[in-house]
């Protein structure tokens, strides 16, 4: 499918984002793993979704008992199936690949798409490390990755962080269920994107699991813990999803009104977006339901690092199109690894409406033209199947005007989004 977006004179109107599709997932997966959970209005995208089918592979039964509502109680002796397929969800593959080693039977775990080719070296190697015997596809480990058996033990282990924190997540989740305390340790030069081990640890926290946080690197996690269940568990409007939206406000004569649930003790990694905006001269009102704002604004550039939040950098990056001066994206390498390289692939597709771009291994630097009339307008940008570069690039079609290739990628985390696009006047035509 194809998503023509024309240039837009106004934008106006309520919507109700988007549950947060992080906590969504670990919230199902938590569940899973011990007690009765009542999950309401978790992210049904596909990643959603997804999480769903994990938590049931794990033997949990889920059950949409009422509208936004999902009742889930785990059964942690039920035999597990042969092949468990997780499409094209990276979060949940790292979740369930420690959680299966606990149940020492062989499963065969499957994904499609950007998913294949995806890294996992770090995680498999320390599952190895702990004694259990799994195999992944070339140099990378990547799906197919067969689970063999063996026993899974904890004690003194170090994990790679320098490229994914849902390595560590996966561990910590997994941990509180073995026989032995676990001390784990975080080896590399930087710790990426932490916010998303801090979700974590609220998710566990709530499910009655204690973990013992030292510092950024280390963490104490006592062994023979039961999972208590989630209760009943609001999942938390998502934030980066939100981005999209105030993104589209600031250069763009704009009154709009999300509506959700913002909650201070959830925070998110995505969460960073306010800050940034801030920081670029956007001003917006912030209450525990709603988030208003009235663009457009004159932005400036800046420095950012993105090193706890590279999910931001695409509508960033759009942002810094209309910045005054210069906008240098920092700490930024550990996005190249996502649904696509989001740092070269980002810079291929803005250079086609001109965008002045230099591109190094960390850091994206971003030089806006003097007058945006001048970046070229109709082109056709390529998401390179990943569904945040789908949604920026629709976003900036509100300026410049824009066709995107592959728009049903963005279903990954947010299949309204077009939907509510368009309820907000934007003219687009799909194709």
């Amino acid at each position: 499918m194809n998503l023509t977006v024309l240039p837009a004179s106004s934008l106006k109107g309520k919507l109700h984002l988007p549950a947060s599709k992080s906590y969504s997932i670990r919230a199902f997966l938590a569940a899973a793993c011990g007690g009765r959970s009542r999950i309401i209005h978790p992210s049904l995208s596909d990643d959603g979704n997804v999480a769903i089918a994990a938590a049931r592979a794990l033997g949990a039964s889920v059950v949409n008992s009422r509208q936004d509502v999902w009742e889930v109680r785990a059964n942690l002796n039920k035999k597990l199936p042969a092949v468990i397929h997780v499409k094209e969800s990276g979060t949940v593959l790292r979740l369930i690949l420690p959680l299966l080693a606990l149940r020492g039977q062989k499963v065969n775990v499957t994904g499609e798409g950007t998913l294949r080719g995806r890294p996992n070296t770090f995680l498999v190697q320390t599952l190895r490390h702990m004694g259990i015997s799994l195999k992944g596809q070339g140099p990378k480990e990547s799906v197919p990755i067969v689970v063999r058996g063996g026993t899974i033990k904890g004690g003194r282990i170090t994990i790679d962080g320098t490229l994914s924190s849902q390595f560590i997540s996966a561990l910590l989740m997994t941990a509180p269920l073995l026989n032995e305390k676990t001390e784990l340790r975080l080896t590399g030069k930087k710790i990426v994107s932490r916010d998303y081990i801090t979700m974590t640890l609220r998710i566990l926290s709530r499910s009655g699991i204690r973990v013992i946080k030292k510092n950024e690197r280390f963490y104490v996690v006592p062994g023979h813990q039961r999972y208590q269940g989630l209760k009943a568990f609001f999942v938390p409007s998502d934030d980066g999803l939100a981005a999209f939206f105030l993104a589209a406000a600031c250069f763009v004569p704009s009154r709009l009104q999300l509506l959700g649930v913002m909650d201070d003790d959830l925070p998110q990694a995505d969460g960073h977006i306010f800050s940034f905006l801030k920081t670029m001269g956007a001003r917006f009102d912030q209450t525990s339901r709603t988030l208003s704002i009235r663009g457009p604004f004159v932005l400036r550039g800046g420095h950012f690092s993105l090193n706890d939040c590279p999910d931001l950098l695409p509508i960033m990056a759009v942002l810094a199109l209309f910045a005054k001066g210069k906008t240098f994206f920092h700490d930024i390498a550990h996005a190249r690894v996502k649904e696509s390289d989001r740092v070269g692939d980002l810079r291929k597709e803005l250079k086609k409406i001109g965008a002045s771009i230099v591109e190094k291994d960390d850091t994206l630097i971003i030089s806006p033209l003097k007058y945006p009339d001048l970046y070229k307008k109709g082109c056709m940008l390529d998401p390179h199947h990943d569904h945040r570069l789908a949604m920026a690039f629709a976003i900036l079609g509100l300026k410049v005007g824009v066709t995107v290739k592959d728009m049903e990628s963005s279903h990954k985390s947010y299949p309204q989004f077009v939907r509510d696009l368009k309820s907000l006047g934007a003219r687009v035509n799909i194709h």
